[in-house]
């Protein structure tokens, strides 16, 4: 069967290793492959356990609500697990930055819960947030890059102000894949400029995926209880695949982007990354609704939904017809194996499989979607600089380019910025062009593509593996990727949940379920009734790595 979005892939290196079904991982599910927990064999010295543990968002409300915790209690908790596994132990490069007043607030919030009561479900509860969502306080906004190390945005993202405003503690800032994994073809996910190399908690030498990356391994590590991400393609999907947690990146439009770093307007979504389905939609409903000043933004008051949590039904599966996409399955025999495993299980809780269904040929849109995002990525994150305070930060995507060549050390110490300058070279593109290669692609992926197969199968949603075992990192030469499936929602802005699915090796291995715009309550449903039947998710061990 024909594979997805193998022709093109130089042009595109998010689509490449996220996006698109790739050649298999090397070093995964190798036979002659034991599992070392340290070198010699022995067990690990230090024990990483923790009191709160794969908590949950309504296990710590009631407990705030009863008197059981404190938030200044609990955020001290997660202050002290990042100290310990971030900056010690399995020194895993989480987090870029601490929020400096964050028992402060969670004292003033422990205070305000006696008086008033409880803001939300999420009141006196820590929440990490990438560092490419500005936040008005004691923290920097910086993308991970150290041009604009110092960088605090006039005021909050949308997404911060709503966090707030429910009463959340924004407890840090998360390292990522620096400017979003937008820099380089080469890159090295979860490597930044201010926040080093993040490392994925089950096996310490393999790749977080990114570029969400520290979001995923805080959630994963419980270095907080959940957290926010991002999305152009695959920057949710891929970590909490490789990490072992829920992500939901939300129909383009939900949730708004103002205040966020950009690469681009047509594809860039926040969305929420959690441990269980339920934290997930509890978080979504936080953040999701409509912004005046994010124009995508103006149909989530009518087409979103007030409260994803009614959708938490164990029995969701009864009925559900799901289109399975075998195009994205035959990257590797052990994922393969892991999702024939899933479909019989997905069979047993009620659900109707379609089997297969098939999308059409896409060969010559890698191209075209990779100048559709060069050219967002420069206008929209030059729009982004402008608005920044400060007399030193840079307000054009030259002048990044710049800092990077005279701060080449630093900057570009394992990789280079070759994506930075294809996209100054848009300033040739006409509008007229770049205007068809996005119709181009909006036509192919949404009518043409996930409605069209949703029509003719009436189908609820469309399943694929989220992704393969994570790869080794490697600094010298990059990525080299473990497979993906994010592009058709990704390029369409529909929406994906990505639930765990099991392990190869102890590495994680979700399943994705997708489907139209707007049909979130129809997405958690599902995913929440396979998570409920199936039970996959397990914290990390913090294994150095496979034994030979």
């Amino acid at each position: 069967m024909k594979r997805k979005d193998q022709s093109n892939t130089t042009f595109s290196r998010r689509d490449f290793l996220y996006g698109s079904t790739i050649p298999p991982l090397a070093a995964a599910g190798l036979s002659g492959c034991s599992f070392n927990q340290k070198s010699g064999g022995e067990p690990p010295e230090k024990d990483y356990s923790f009191e709160l543990d794969e908590i949950s968002i309504r296990e710590l409300s009631q407990g705030l609500q009863n008197g059981k915790y404190s938030s200044e209690d609990i955020t001290r908790l997660y202050l002290e697990r990042i100290e310990n596994l971030d900056h010690q132990g399995p020194e895993l490069h989480a987090i870029i930055e601490n929020n400096p007043d964050a028992l402060q607030i969670a004292r003033d919030l422990d205070e305000e819960l006696k008086e008033k009561g409880p803001r939300s479900p999420l009141h006196g509860i820590p929440v990490v947030v990438k560092d490419n969502i500005d936040t008005h306080d004691g923290m920097t906004t910086t993308a991970g890059s150290l041009a604009l190390e110092g960088s605090i945005p006039a005021r909050d993202s949308e997404v911060a102000k709503r966090l707030k405003d429910a009463g959340a503690i924004i407890l840090a800032k998360a390292n990522l894949s620096e400017w979003a994994n937008f820099r380089s073809f080469s890159s090295s996910s979860g490597w930044s400029g201010r926040g080093g190399q993040c490392r994925n908690p089950y096996m310490l030498d393999r790749s977080p995926c990114g570029s969400s990356s520290g979001s995923a391994v805080a959630v994963s590590a419980n270095l907080c209880p959940v957290a926010i991400g991002t999305e152009t393609n695959g920057s949710i999907l891929c970590p909490s695949n490789a990490n072992g947690i829920v992500g939901i990146k939300p129909t383009v439009g939900l949730v708004s982007r103002r205040g966020i770093v950009p690469i681009s307007h047509n594809q860039d979504t926040a969305g929420p990354m959690a441990r269980t389905v339920a934290d997930a939609a509890a978080l979504l409903n936080i953040i999701s609704g409509a912004d005046p000043e994010d124009t995508f933004t103006k149909d989530a008051k009518t087409k979103g939904h007030p409260d994803y949590t009614e959708f938490l039904n164990p029995e969701g599966l009864q009925g559900k017809r799901l289109g399975v996409a075998r195009e994205f399955f035959d990257f590797h025999p052990k994922v393969e194996a892991l999702m024939e495993i899933a479909l019989a299980d997905l069979e047993k809780m009620g659900a109707v499989l379609v089997d297969p269904v098939e999308f059409p040929d896409n060969d010559e849109l890698g191209s075209a979607s990779f100048n559709v995002l060069l050219y967002d990525f420069r206008v929209d994150l030059e729009e982004y600089l402008r608005g920044l305070p400060g007399e030193n930060t840079p307000r054009t995507l030259a002048e990044l380019i710049e800092f990077n060549e005279s701060n080449k050390g630093r900057e570009m110490p394992w990789f280079e910025q070759e994506i930075f300058l294809k996209a100054e070279e848009t300033k040739t593109v006409s509008e007229a062009d770049y205007l068809k290669d996005l119709k181009k692609i909006q036509d192919f992926y949404r009518a043409k593509g996930i409605d069209k197969l949703m029509d003719e199968h009436k189908l609820d949603a469309i399943i694929t593996p989220s992704g393969g075992p994570a790869w080794t990192i490697e600094l010298l030469y990059g990525d080299h990727g473990g497979g993906g499936s994010s592009s058709p929602a990704a390029r369409s802005g529909y929406p994906n949940i990505t639930v765990p699915a099991g392990y190869i090796h102890e590495l994680p291995v979700g399943i994705s379920f997708f489907g139209r715009a707007w049909s979130e309550p129809l997405l958690i449903e599902a995913a929440y009734a396979y998570e409920q039947g199936t039970g996959h998710r397990k914290p990390p061990e913090f294994l150095p790595s496979l034994e030979w």
